[in-house]
């Protein structure tokens, strides 16, 4: 059985969301969980995700504490604020201090907020630990509501449960037999495994009162649990000739299933979140504009992405229209996550604590 990376539930009201909502929310999610667990399956987050707070309010530090503090109370470490618009400069204070909460902005139609949005990546990476706060923040181009994933997570409509699988391992299985018939083997061992989680939140979600919003197949990696040795499988070396490929190949296993999807659906390839990727880039064989190539076919974009602490607002801001660019060129959902580290130069090497993490060299 692959994990569950997350359980992820939408809630319809507006902000300000009161405590007894956060309260029931989180009550629900660990109704979910204990079916799951039962059923032998490992639950690793659960996740509350909300309609957009700047669609409803101009929120403050004081909103964003208290929602912390009932989150707290109610023993939930991720919310989503959802995407904004507007605003984008007041995000970092809201997240600063806060750390169940994650927070987007949207750049389709909205390439004006690139600069801002530079500039607060730069805020929360040196006013948050180790730049962690990067973490919940990220950019968003064509990403639609109910994906159970963060940051990018924002809810619409009734209130659902969505799910999302850590799923690598599905990948590696299937690439042991080569490029040739490798959509078709996906595709099989990823309806395999998801079909009973398919099923079994079908039933929990009309237990619990909600609409069943999806699963998310993008296989997502975990450390060592690596999407990259999918392609080393057949490639020999994450960045040789045929990832893309590969690339493409996977993602068309993914998106050949008959089962009910929501959010990416497509490879992530997060680059400090996966040993092989992390190894890949410090060695110099895979750097931005190839993750956009692949993105091009696949995947989420750029995905915890380490660049240098001293990176210009400005160049941090074309990156982030470049992936906006792919997004409405393509009509397919991208976000950015980067990690400008601080006190680090070109070449340097990261020093992270996080357990989520692979340490890496700093680059452009």
């Amino acid at each position: 059985m692959v994990p569950i990376r997350t359980l992820t539930l939408g809630v319809p009201e507006p902000h300000p969301l009161a405590a007894d909502v956060v309260a029931k929310g989180a009550d629900a999610l660990r109704r979910a969980e204990a079916v799951f667990r039962d059923a032998g399956y490992e639950v690793q987050t659960l996740r509350l995700s909300t309609r957009p707070v700047f669609d409803d309010m101009t929120p403050t530090v004081a909103y964003a504490r208290d929602l912390q503090a009932a989150l707290d109370d109610a023993g939930l470490t991720y919310c989503s604020l959802g995407p904004a618009t507007s605003g984008v400069e007041t995000i970092p204070d809201l997240l600063i201090g806060n750390d169940a909460l994650n927070c987007t902005v949207r750049l389709d139609g909205n390439t004006a907020a690139a600069r801002p949005v530079a500039e607060a990546m730069l805020r929360l990476a040196n006013e948050t630990e180790e730049g962690f706060g990067n973490f919940r923040f990220a950019a968003l181009a064509c990403v639609p509501p109910g994906s159970p994933f963060f940051p990018a997570a924002y809810h619409q409509g009734p209130a659902n449960l969505t799910v999302g699988l850590q799923g690598a391992s599905i990948a590696v299985g299937a690439a042991k037999g080569g490029l040739d018939g490798l959509t078709e083997r996906f595709a099989a061992a990823v309806t395999e495994e998801a079909a009973p989680v398919v099923r079994l939140a079908e039933r929990v979600a009309a237990e619990l009162g909600v609409a069943f919003g999806g699963i998310d197949l993008s296989p997502a990696p975990n450390g060592a649990d690596s999407i990259g040795a999918a392609f080393e499988e057949i490639t020999g070396e994450f960045g040789a000739p045929g990832t893309l490929a590969v690339a493409a190949a996977l993602t068309a296993g993914i998106r050949s299933t008959d089962l009910p999807t929501c959010g990416y659906n497509g490879l992530m390839l997060p680059v400090m979140e996966d040993v092989v990727l992390a190894r890949r880039w410090e060695e110099g064989r895979i750097g931005l504009h190839d993750l956009l190539a692949y993105s091009s076919v696949c995947g989420t974009g750029l995905d915890t992405v380490p660049l240098p602490g001293d990176s210009s607002a400005d160049a941090i801001a074309r990156l982030l229209l470049d992936v906006t660019a792919l997004a409405v060129r393509l009509r397919k959902p991208l976000s950015a996550r980067l990690f400008p580290v601080p006190g680090t130069r070109d070449g340097d090497r990261t020093a992270f604590t996080s357990e989520y993490l692979t340490d890496t060299t700093v680059r452009w």
